[in-house]
């Protein structure tokens, strides 16, 4: 898999503990990567003050954005404790996605990563409109994080999908699962793999009385369970770390990655079938919603973000 060379962090403006900048260092020390601390940064008053000359909105602009690169700046050097190389970019721009997104693109960055918001009551992850075009927009992996460590010998959670034969979709399975072995080797981690199958439909069941419900859930299990397996032998993970289980993508993803207290959930978030296609749209929002640990978002391999076009 690729190594992460260039990593781009999205800066929080609101506060000094950057969670994602604190991330991205570990990473960075641990693969060499250098790291841009990107702000982007915009104020409508600025835009609207008619009685200024375009000019003068220019340099009121330019002294905002050499502020905050001031302060990112200051920022950097209190938590750089590692002395990773570290760059600070603050742009002007209205759509805040749109400016991430370009620059990575046009920069060639490996990996975006952005800070989450935690509810306090539910301690679950709360994705604001930004997070979401990031990891549906942005061909570069993206990764979110919380405010908590990745500690030595911790769990990293592959949600994945066999009940599609298609190509694209068993690439996007390997890729899933590679990118985690990265991952584990680096931080000493164990890779799980989690699987979703549904169970019988109630419909079915009582339009044909000669149905057997058992059997026929039985049967899909089992379907899923030698997949998973199959798959888990073709990268070495042992047996006890696959996890079949009956249920919704937006139920099986959550309540395992909590029983497993997983540090990190990786998951594929463009397809047609299965769980990736189930994290496009309102169930991804009920998946990623309910997880308590960081969320790294990839994209098949060939994916053109569609502001890229």
């Amino acid at each position: 898999m690729k190594e992460y060379k260039k990593i781009l962090v999205i800066i929080n403006p609101t506060t000094d503990h950057q969670a994602a900048l604190d991330r991205a260092i570990e990473l960075a020390s641990k693969s060499q990567a250098t790291i841009t601390a990107f702000l982007s940064i915009f104020d409508f008053s600025y835009e609207m003050t008619s009685i200024l000359s375009a000019h003068e909105r220019e340099a009121m602009r330019q002294g905002v954005i050499d502020q905050r690169t001031a302060w990112l700046n200051e920022l950097i050097s209190k938590i750089n404790l590692e002395k990773i190389d570290i760059n600070a970019q603050v742009v002007w721009h209205n759509r805040p996605f749109e400016s991430v997104i370009n620059y990575a693109i046009q920069g060639d960055y490996d990996l975006i990563v952005k800070s989450t918001h935690a509810h306090d009551k539910l301690k679950a992850v709360i994705f604001t409109p930004t997070d979401w075009h990031l990891m549906r927009k942005a061909p570069q992996p993206v990764l979110m994080v919380k405010e908590h460590d990745w500690p030595v010998a911790g769990k990293i959670l592959c949600a994945i999908n066999v009940a599609s034969e298609d190509e694209d979709q068993q690439n996007l399975n390997g890729k899933i699962i590679q990118y985690a072995q990265d991952l584990a080797l680096k931080f000493s981690a164990s890779v799980h793999l989690v699987n979703g199958y549904p169970g019988t439909p109630v419909n079915l069941a009582i339009e044909l009385p000669d149905f057997d419900a058992n059997a026929y859930n039985d049967s899909v299990r089992m379907q899923h369970e030698q997949r998973v397996q199959y798959l888990a032998d073709s990268y070495n993970i042992p047996i006890e770390n696959c996890h079949v289980e009956e249920g919704l993508p937006e139920d099986v993803i959550p309540e395992l990655a909590e029983k497993l207290d997983a540090e990190l959930v990786i998951l594929g978030t463009v397809g047609r079938t299965g769980f990736s296609a189930a994290l496009i749209g309102n169930t991804a929002e009920h998946v990623i919603d309910s997880l308590n640990c960081d969320l790294l978002a990839l994209k098949p391999d060939g994916y053109k973000s569609p502001l890229a076009e």
